[in-house]
């Protein structure tokens, strides 16, 4: 091997046990910059605490720390500018940032990695970088949650009909559905502020694996950034990737919420339904079709859950198989990661500005409530308050429904005679209960459809994102 082999051996931070250069291509193989420079703020951060905390213990001097903090300043203000040049050669983040710093200051740059490792550095990186992303999210939560709660209270009288099997069931009222969604958004809110739990561990000092020989403090560290308490046990500390897949879980549940949501959005738009109108700057035409208006956000949506969903499983893969402690295995971890942050952003912002502008036809709704018998539980149970058993009442509602699909009348359409040929129970007053208006407003309790509880329930909801 030549000198200059050699030379480039040693000119990496962990050259001097290696007696030839790294092959080129397997260089770039495996170098993460192209993606984990993105975490350069968190890895700055880390590394201002981990000085400080090195100064604190003896570890470093005042000028040292000094200098170190202000380089690192001059670097994420570099980086920020545009100015600095990544460089595959120093592999990652990590090291780039450690060359530049050198660069810089001197042999107090070196001394920054004492009692640390890449393991424990990268590890607290991305709990810094994903604990402000949780962070994120839920601020987009809030603000869907909050569109949706206005649309409740604005549309709590408005009727729609209810489905199952995609079939007519009861009639609803649009703001009760609304606060469906809600429900299961603040489902999500809940499970990412306890992910955020087991992701604000911090794993510095834990060093490659089995802890440092230096009197480091890291509960001083952990105190510096934020974090809840260091981690017990530095093998887990660089090799645990839990939080990761368990935010990647809790997003892949958020994505499959909007994409159930989108579903009922796109069909809402369509032609056969056309309950509600999107807004234009929210939807695309078509190249040969001038008449149409594609709902184009939520489908994507719709489609980007799938992103997700794969993320998850990558992940799990990724660590089924993976002894103790660090590998490099665990480098895979970040661009699913990353993507899977990138994607539930964008859905939620574009969810939130979309649905307050989403604009409800009620008569569209309110005909297509009155198709499919929609109240014929409604006359069941006003047999029941007859005295009538409900197996029986079951009966002769469906007698009476087989009579309007064969005359294309609605209950309500029907004679009082026509209805008493069924059962002699039935007296005048059962014309307010095959109402919509009655209907819904007969479900008058705690999670029922009634407008008077949809309006409760708004001012709860309210209390709840407070």
């Amino acid at each position: 091997m030549s000198q200059q082999q050699q030379d480039s051996a040693k000119d990496k931070p962990w050259g001097g046990r290696f007696s030839e250069s790294t092959d080129a291509f397997v260089e770039e193989f495996t170098a993460s910059i192209l993606f984990d420079q993105r975490l350069y703020r968190h890895d700055i951060q880390g590394s201002r605490a981990h000085a400080r905390m090195l100064g604190k213990t003896g570890l470093l001097d005042t000028t040292e720390v000094e200098q170190i903090l202000s380089g690192l300043d001059e670097i994420e203000q570099s980086i920020e500018k545009g100015e600095l040049k990544w460089q595959i050669s120093l592999e990652d983040v990590h090291m780039n940032i450690e060359a530049r710093l050198t660069d810089r200051i001197g042999i107090a740059g070196k001394k920054l990695h004492t009692g640390r490792s890449r393991n424990d550095q990268v590890a607290t990186d991305i709990r810094l970088w994903l604990r402000d992303q949780v962070d994120g999210i839920s601020h987009e939560l809030r603000r869907l949650q909050r569109a949706l709660i206005e649309l409740a209270e604005r549309e709590a009288n408005t009727i729609l009909p209810g489905f199952t099997h995609l079939q007519v069931a009861q009639p609803i009222t649009f703001g009760h559905h609304m606060l469906a969604w809600f429900e299961m958004l603040q489902r999500d809110f809940e499970r990412l502020q306890d992910c955020r739990k087991r992701i604000n561990v911090m794993p510095l000092g834990a060093a490659a694996l089995a802890g440092t020989t230096y009197p480091i403090d890291r509960l001083y560290t952990a105190e510096l950034l934020g974090f809840d308490y260091p981690a017990r046990n530095s093998l887990d500390a660089v090799s645990d990737r839990d939080f990761a897949i368990e935010f990647t879980s809790a997003a892949a549940l958020i994505m499959m919420h909007l994409s159930r949501f989108s579903e009922e959005l796109v069909l809402w738009t369509s032609a056969q339904f056309d309950f509600i109108r999107l807004p234009d700057r929210f939807c695309t035409g078509s190249s040969i079709m001038p008449q149409k208006k594609n709902p184009d956000v939520p489908e994507l949506v719709r489609g980007k859950s799938g992103r997700v969903f794969g993320h998850l499983f990558a992940l799990l893969t990724l660590m089924k198989g993976q002894p103790l402690a660090y590998n490099k295995d665990n480098q895979e971890d970040k661009e699913p990661l990353f993507d899977t942050v990138d994607t539930l952003l964008g859905s939620l912002r574009a969810f939130a500005d979309m649905m307050p502008h989403v604009q409800p036809k009620p008569e569209k709704m309110r005909k297509a409530a009155m198709q499919g018998f929609s109240t014929a539980t409604d006359l069941a149970d006003y047999l029941v308050r007859k005295g009538l058993p409900f197996r029986d009442a079951h009966e002769v509602v469906g007698k009476a429904v087989a009579l309007g699909v064969e005359t294309g009348r609605d209950l309500s359409e029907m004679r009082l005679e026509e209805l008493q040929a069924f059962s002699n129970t039935i007296t005048a007053d059962v014309f307010a209960v095959l109402t919509l208006e009655g209907s819904v407003a007969a479900r008058n309790h705690l999670g029922g459809t009634a407008p008077e509880q949809v309006k409760r329930q708004t001012v709860i909801a309210r209390e709840i994102i407070q």
